[in-house]
Formats: C-alpha cells, sequence, structure tokens
C-alpha cells in the first residue's frame, strides 16, 4: 500500500518510469519502497461504436496520508507520467481506514 493502477498507460512506459516514481513516492510517503504496487490494467475503450485509445487515469488505493502528501503525491505521478510525453492525466484517490483492511485476517487497527 499504495496501491497505483495506471489506465492508458502502456506496460513498457511504465516500466520506464517505475523506478524514479516509487522512490519519489516512497521519500514522500516515509514507506519503503516494497510497500509500493503498481498495476498496468489493460482495458478497451469503446465511444460511439469504436474502440478508442485509453485516457491516462490513475488510480491510488491507499491509507490517507492528509491533504498536503496527497497534493504532493499526485503532482509527482503526474510529473513522471508526463515525463512519458503525456500531455494530460488524471489521478484519482480512494483512501481505506485502517479498521477496514486486513491482512491475512488480520486488521490493521489491531496492531
Amino acid at each position: 500500500m499504495p496501491h497505483l493502477f495506471l489506465r492508458g498507460i502502456s506496460v513498457d512506459q511504465t516500466k520506464e518510469i517505475s523506478v524514479p516514481l516509487i522512490k519519489e513516492l516512497a521519500e514522500l510517503c516515509a514507506c519503503g519502497e516494497e510497500n509500493f504496487t503498481l498495476e498496468v490494467v489493460q482495458s478497451t475503450f469503446v465511444f460511439n461504436q469504436n474502440e478508442v485509445p485509453a485516457y491516462p487515469f490513475i488510480e491510488v488505493k491507499w491509507f490517507d496520508r492528509g491533504k498536503d502528501i496527497q497534493n504532493q503525491f499526485a503532482k509527482a505521478v503526474t510529473k513522471h507520467v508526463q515525463s512519458l510525453g503525456v500531455p494530460e492525466i488524471e489521478v484519482a484517490f480512494t483512501a481505506f481506514l485502517e479498521a477496514d483492511y486486513y491482512l491475512n485476517g488480520k486488521s490493521f487497527a489491531e496492531e
């Protein structure tokens, strides 16, 4: 955790930015790089009866770290994705409560 779901970005593009992106995000979140997951979501997008290219959309699932960290996180993700020549992306966050997140049947709130 954090888990980033990437749409509209290829596997090769994700590999290209993965090391510097995770390094920056880990420093920002004050957690280890091994806590991050990058998942490239392969989807088919349809508009007006035609297949269309996917719009770059990054969904972040994590434990809330406050608005300031969230803003910096979104800016870092945007910077790295745009370094690939992608002109515009969207980033959205879903925050989990520790009481609602489990590892091997044990709530994170119990630690």
